[in-house]
């Protein structure tokens, strides 16, 4: 153990290469650029823009989810969460794990026959357009500047490891180099553009955790059990606050509730992630919208296998004490895993990974939203659907220069936070804001205008008044302002109130007397189109 703490620590100032580590960065950030300039060329409409011109097939599609769901939060946050937390680090892999079934059997395929570019073609089709497409546009918009602090607090966590940066000024111009380089792939490339560096990543991505996990693995004897006991034996018998890595209850012990909430946000949660149903609309048929699910499940399933043994490896070979004192705190478990394994080469080629990662998911990110603003809200309800499709892109690469000023500013103030916890996050305010209506829209006739807009901004409120009232932003030395206390909420994750709030909303919108009746025979073409996609596709061409 002491061992292991003294190497990490001299490894971390005098075999840590900056050169070596920012050349391969580059080398990967110049790859993927040639592949966006490329697919940029085919751009010519805004179906290309949008959704790639939905020429993906689904094998290449469930790469490009597994890309863009493997966030810096699956790499370098979980695998901290493990080191630090042991059990209750994996919970999070479970969760997003199990999440994806959520996604395949209710949702994945229904969205694909219904919607055109956004979640909210779904959500509007039978209901009163203008009010629903603003409130889903407004929904996207929030899930995903959540999820964009999330993988800005990465880049700077891990840059600062690299680098060797621990200063703020340091750490903030590096999210804004982050957040430049977003915005040029998005503006560039489009959805094919993204699509591509996502499935370039995704690649990469599982190739490097392979390697690692093997290599832990016969650092072990292949013996999972033997290193689990060392993990073990390590958690046990720390100077400070030692616990069982094994045994469940370490982080969310105190309060079972904390955990049920998590759980309810992390399992509910990708089924109304925007960025996540927007990829449904690259594939050309409902099959293909179905394959892709199933190989993004098998994927990202290998991969959070992976960071069991990522995680545990980190503890037993790094040491805790020397991941929570580095430069990026528990997020820089896996590039100090990487440089106790195979020194600075693999240090460098792992922290590139993680920062395509990043790059690929903050661009995802970036084109959803940047296309919801242009297509939902300036199209649709400030324009009344009277715009052509080519100032709508011209509207869509605008909102893409804004996003990515508010994600570096967001992103500079969120420096040190837990990337999985702050995807958590993100994830309880898909399912309180999106999910519930999904779900109606898709499964419930009687379902009214009046209870999606009730649904939809009573769980995205809800949602952010319990977050800004939790611990998670005053209250404790860890917060994000820890020297004020306005933490009244006990719960760091608001799933729990927020999500059944949502759902009862929804079903209280549309029983009570009052309000504007869709017309029925929507809602019967509804049904047709999501079983069978049969006009979906000319509404596409159109």
């Amino acid at each position: 153990m002491n061992a292991g703490l003294i190497f990490a620590a001299e490894a971390t100032t005098a075999e840590n290469n900056p050169l070596l580590n920012m050349s391969i960065f580059l080398a990967f950030v110049a790859v993927t650029m040639f592949v966006v300039i490329r697919a940029s060329k085919n751009n010519k409409s805004a179906a290309d823009y949008y959704t790639g011109g939905r020429s993906f097939t689904g094998s290449q599609n469930g790469m490009a989810i597994a890309g863009d769901y493997l966030s810096a939060a699956s790499f370098l946050g979980i695998t901290g969460a493990i080191a630090l937390s042991g059990y209750d680090g994996f919970l999070y892999s479970i969760g997003f794990l199990v999440a994806w079934l959520v996604a395949l059997l209710l949702v994945a395929e229904l969205m694909r026959n219904t919607g055109k570019f956004t979640m909210a073609d779904v959500l509007s089709f039978r209901l009163h357009q203008r009010p629903v497409r603003l409130a889903a546009a407004i929904s996207t918009l929030v899930v995903c500047f959540f999820y964009l602090l999330a993988q800005m607090a990465g880049a700077g966590g891990l840059v600062s490891l690299l680098l060797g940066i621990s200063d703020k000024l340091g750490q903030s111009l590096v999210v804004a180099v982050v957040g430049v380089l977003m915005v040029v792939y998005v503006l560039v490339g489009g959805m094919k553009g993204t699509t591509w560096v996502q499935i370039i990543k995704a690649g990469l991505l599982i190739a490097g955790a392979a390697i690692m996990t093997v290599w832990v693995l016969a650092l072990n004897g292949f013996d999972l059990s033997h290193l689990l006991a060392q993990a073990q034996q390590i958690s046990t018998t720390l100077p400070e606050k030692a616990y069982d890595a094994l045994v469940p209850g370490h982080k969310y012990g105190a309060n079972p509730l904390d955990f049920i909430s998590l759980g309810l946000a992390l399992v509910l949660g990708t089924a109304g992630l925007p960025h996540v149903l927007m990829r449904f609309y690259t594939v050309p048929t409902a099959k293909e919208a179905r394959k892709s699910v199933v190989w993004a499940i098998w994927l990202i399933g290998i991969f959070y296998l992976f960071t069991l043994v990522l995680g545990f490896g980190a503890l037993v070979l790094v040491g805790p004490d020397a991941i929570a004192k580095a430069p990026g705190g528990v997020n820089s478990a896996a590039p100090l895993l990487a440089l106790h394994l195979g020194g600075p080469i693999l240090m460098g080629i792992v922290s590139a990974i993680a920062f395509a990662t990043i790059l690929a998911v903050v661009a995802g990110l970036t084109i959803t939203a940047a296309t919801s603003f242009a297509h939902d809200i300036y199209a649709n309800v400030i324009k009344r659907g009277t715009v052509t499709p080519n100032a709508e892109v011209k509207i869509a690469r605008r909102t893409v220069l804004v996003i990515g000023f508010l994600a570096i500013a967001g992103g500079i103030g969120v420096q040190g936070q837990n990337i999985a916890f702050l995807v958590a996050l993100a994830f309880a305010v898909a399912a309180s804001a999106n999910l519930p209506t999904i779900i109606y829209s898709l499964y419930w006739r009687g379902f009214r205008t009046r209870g999606a807009l009730w649904s939809m901004y009573g769980g995205l409120a809800s949602s952010i008044i319990l977050i800004a009232l939790s611990p998670v932003v005053s209250g404790t030395p860890t917060s994000m302002i820890p020297d004020a206390n306005f933490a009244i909420f006990p719960l760091n994750n608001p799933g729990i109130v927020s999500i059944p709030l949502a759902f009862a909303l929804g079903i209280l919108g549309s029983i009570l007397p009052g309000g504007k009746k869709e017309n029925s025979w929507i809602a019967a073409e509804m049904d047709v189109r999501s079983l069978t996609g049969h006009g979906a596709e000319k509404e596409v061409h159109h």
